[in-house]
Parts: structure tokens; sequence; C-alpha cells
């Protein structure tokens, strides 16, 4: 079985390393490997186009894209739903002393937006689009989640859109620097999750990182763990039925799933819809394994 991430030390790749244990212990047929990929959702959506792999991770925001053929997409990839993984806040940061006070403080401003095919370059556009922020309206550098960080420490950039916590570069960046978690002023994050509705409203806690200083509510983005439509569905069944079942156990092996358990809820009350997100269905298999448990 394989599954495809992302980069080097990246987020869906500590996630796979996870996830490839869990599978293994609980009995997935044969080994799992788990797969580094340069352009994360991109070529994701692309190796199971071609049958490279058999699972990806791709966030909400990417999938229907990737389903419709839209760019950066080059034709329509037919992907399915298989299971939540996590819903990551997506936070801007600055230094301690910055006079940035809330997200809209970026006009005029120089802002690392994540490298330019990036899934972060795509949340910036969303949300700078909501807030009628154009990308004229500051100086966007496009760089990867390392060199943003390091861009920031230095002063190179004021701010760096940052998703999720936590990571190793975030981690790194709050243990060297004196950040902070830019807040949105309350209209503002109203906007944004009625003008994207994929985001959804989540509270970075208090002491999470050394420069969050008290609860900030963020937009968060759920990431997916996908395949592609002719994915055979007893494969798809097992692993959505581990995942379910095992949600806990990813917890404890990886702070990134935390909340896991939570997001197969809504399913009880607004049966698969609920994990249907931009109009890419459930896999058949997925849709047997959450039948099994009782939640649709």
């Amino acid at each position: 079985m394989r599954i495809g991430t992302a980069e080097h030390n990246s987020t869906f790749m500590a996630q796979g390393l996870a996830l490839k244990q869990v599978l293994e212990k609980h009995g997935v047929n044969g080994p799992v490997e788990i797969l580094r990929s340069e352009t994360a959702s991109i070529q994701n959506a692309g190796r199971l186009d071609r049958g490279d792999i058999d699972f990806g991770y791709m966030p909400a925001n990417w999938i229907g894209k990737a389903k419709r053929g839209e760019p950066p997409f080059e034709q329509p990839i037919d992907l399915r739903m298989v299971a939540p993984m996590n819903a990551g806040p997506m936070f801007f940061i600055t230094l301690k002393d910055s006079p940035i006070r809330t997200v809209a403080d970026m006009r005029g401003k120089r802002v690392s937006v994540g490298a330019e095919r990036s899934g972060v370059h795509q949340h910036a556009r969303s949300i700078f689009g909501a807030l009628k922020i154009g990308f004229s309206d500051f100086t966007p550098f496009f760089m990867d989640f390392a060199t943003g960080a390091q861009a920031l420490a230095t002063g190179l950039v004021d701010a760096q859109l940052q998703c999720p916590i936590p990571n190793e570069v975030m981690t790194a960046l709050d243990r060297d620097a004196d950040i902070r978690v830019v807040p949105y002023a309350p209209e503002d994050l109203a906007t944004v999750l009625r003008e994207c509705p994929i985001y959804q409203k989540t509270i970075m806690r208090k002491g999470a990182l050394r420069g969050l200083t008290e609860d900030i509510a963020q937009p968060a983005v759920v990431n997916l763990l996908v395949t592609h439509a002719r994915a055979e569905a007893e494969m798809v069944r097992q692993v959505a039925s581990i995942i379910q079942q095992h949600a806990d156990e990813l917890v404890s092996l990886n702070a990134l799933y935390t909340g896991l358990p939570d997001l197969f809820l809504p399913m009880k009350t607004d049966g698969q819809g609920a994990l249907e997100f931009e109009g890419v269905p459930l896999h058949e298999g997925a849709v047997r394994a959450y039948r099994d448990a009782h939640l649709i």
C-alpha cells in the first residue's frame, strides 16, 4: 500500500508515518510505504490519477480543484474521500514588537505566503481574497515554511502564514525568536468563514506556542486522506475503518491528529455529506466502513 504525503519533515509526512504504524499494527494487508511529495497535493493527485499511489493527503481546498481539473491541475481527476486527518489552523505570525495587530494590517507589509505552487499559497489567496486584500496591497514572498520562518526571524519579511501546529519549523521558530500569532478582527474572521465555507473556526489555545499568550480564534482547513474512484472497495473500507476505530491511537502517536475523533461525529447528524467537501463524494468502501460503525 502506497500513501503520498509531502516534503521531508512536513506535517503530512509526520502524519503519514504515524498512520503507517497504525495501519500495519491493526491488520491492513501488506506493508505500507510512505512516499514524499515535493508539491504535496498537486503531486499526490497526479499520482492517484496514474495509479502510482493508493492514497494521498490533501487539504479540502484542493480536492475540488483537482476533481474539476482547475489550475494548477491540468485535467479532472476522479478523486474520492476516505477519511479526515485533522483540522489545521492557518495562522499568521509576526515578531513580538511588530506594529501588525490584526490580519487586516498586512496591507503595505512584506508577507511570506508559502511556495508559489503550494497549498499554503492557495490559502493565502483565499483568506486575503475574502478580506478584499489583493496581493498588490502588500509584498508577497513565495517561500516554503523553513525559508519563510528564517526570513521572519531576520527581518526580511514582516509576517508569515503558517499551518498547522505542531510542526517542526514553527516549534523551532517559537523557541528561537520572540513571535506572536496575529488575531483577526471578529468581523474579519466571520467574513473569512462565510466566504470560504471549506474552513471552520478553531481555537488556538494559550500555551500551545511560547508566543501564544491567549486563546485566539483562527480559520482551520480540514486535511483529508483521499483516493481514486477506481480504488478497490475492500482496501478503502479497511483503511477507513482502522482510522475511525483507532483515531485515539493516532492522536497519541502524533499531536497533529488532535481532534480527529470529533471529525467523524458530524456524520451522525449530517450523513456522509459531512465528509464530502467541494463536491468530492466518499468512496464506496469508506461508506461501508462508516455504515458498519453506525455513523451513517
